[in-house]
């Protein structure tokens, strides 16, 4: 394990004093709101850092009264205290190693949420659908706010796709390993020799931007107006309130229709078009910083195949990390799924942390 910076760590505390006066003069405005984020980014990093510079010098205390020591009993029970101050100090160094790994400038962004049915026909509608109503129940859980953008729902019942809104803190970074395809295995009500069937859907998520993000020119999209419609082609709308853009240099094309009027239906297709026109440019940027390490969870390509729901067994096996859980109803009702995503979580941490060691050895 590569060792933590002494003089960085003291750079973030003298950083932190100094946001901390500026803060005390009192302010408003963007500077303030700015100040105000640093703080609350530095404060619980400053607050590992003084407790791991508490216990490192009551060690050395204990160390000096060791080497000088000459009472057994006294050096017997500083001897006990002084292992113990040994683990505390390293759990708190990995810790502080975590805190201090490269932050997603996305992890605080609400997201655009795709989900679509995949191979499987009506099942596949069908489990998109259960996937879509887990993450509404995660949310809820979690205390976000989903709001529906557009939905295409199946025959059958379910959906050919879904795209929702998702608003509350730390979205982004609860739901990002969660692009990719999830894989079905269970009978289908239809399945009268009770066959088990394979089916899966695809899913998407997209840190919302915004306008300061990326600039969209005017000139660069193509937006057509044409009458909504209901399954089978059925006319549910006798105006022109569906709207579809078409982003020329990318070929990017969003629809909406779900609203009754086009100027909503416009504003709402802007923001999944905004959406995957940022996700698109970070993962290009990301692509450019470091090929490998995009491939440490997962790419979040959507041709992945990352995790596998198997209702006769009732387990989920995410494929990235080789984890299994035998909980699947409490996953689909969201309250499991915190677990499959903290597993996911840490190992990311832990990759991350691996590679930052190699460079500090290169």
């Amino acid at each position: 394990m590569a060792s933590l910076n002494a003089k960085k760590l003291d750079q973030i505390i003298t950083r932190f004093e100094a946001v901390e006066a500026e803060m005390a003069k009192g302010g408003s405005g963007d500077e303030f709101v700015q100040l105000s984020k640093e703080y609350a980014e530095l404060e619980p990093v400053v607050k590992v850092i003084r407790s791991l510079h508490e216990d490192q010098a009551e060690a050395a205390g204990l160390g000096d009264m060791l080497a000088s020591g000459d009472d057994p009993e006294i050096i017997e029970m500083a001897e006990v205290e002084f292992e113990e101050l040994k683990q505390r100090i390293a759990q708190t160094e990995e810790k502080l190693k975590v805190l201090l790994l490269p932050k997603d400038a996305a992890d605080d962004r609400n997201v655009i949420l795709e989900v679509r049915a995949g191979t499987g026909g009506d099942e596949a509608a069908l489990f998109a659908g259960d996937l879509f109503r887990m993450y509404q129940r995660y949310a809820q859980i979690n205390g976000w706010k989903v709001e529906v953008i557009s939905s295409n729902e199946a025959g059958v019942g379910g959906y050919k796709e879904i795209v929702a809104n998702i608003a509350g803190s730390g979205v982004y970074a609860r739901l990002k390993f969660e692009s990719g395809v999830h894989r079905v295995q269970r009978v289908p009500e239809t399945e009268t020799q009770g066959r088990i069937h394979t089916s899966a859907a695809t899913v998407a998520v997209l840190p919302e931007a915004e306008e300061i993000d990326l600039q969209i020119e005017e000139k660069d999209l193509r937006i057509d107006v044409f009458r909504a419609s209901g399954p089978g082609g059925q006319s549910v709308n006798t105006t022109d309130s569906a709207v579809r853009i078409t982003h020329l240099p990318t070929n990017t094309v969003v629809i909406q229709q779900d609203e009754k009027s086009q100027h909503k239906n416009r504003a709402k297709a802007m923001k999944v078009l905004r959406a995957r026109l940022f996700e698109a440019e970070r993962a290009r940027l990301d692509a450019e910083r470091s090929e490998a390490r995009r491939g440490q969870v997962g790419s979040g390509d959507r041709s992945e195949r990352i995790r596998t729901y198997n209702y006769p067994q009732g387990r989920v096996s995410d494929h990235r990390i080789n984890l299994t859980l035998y909980k699947l109803e409490q996953i689909m009702e969201g309250a499991g799924l915190d677990e499959m995503i903290a597993a996911l979580i840490q190992e990311h941490q832990t990759a991350l942390l691996a590679a930052s060691e190699e460079d500090d050895e290169v």
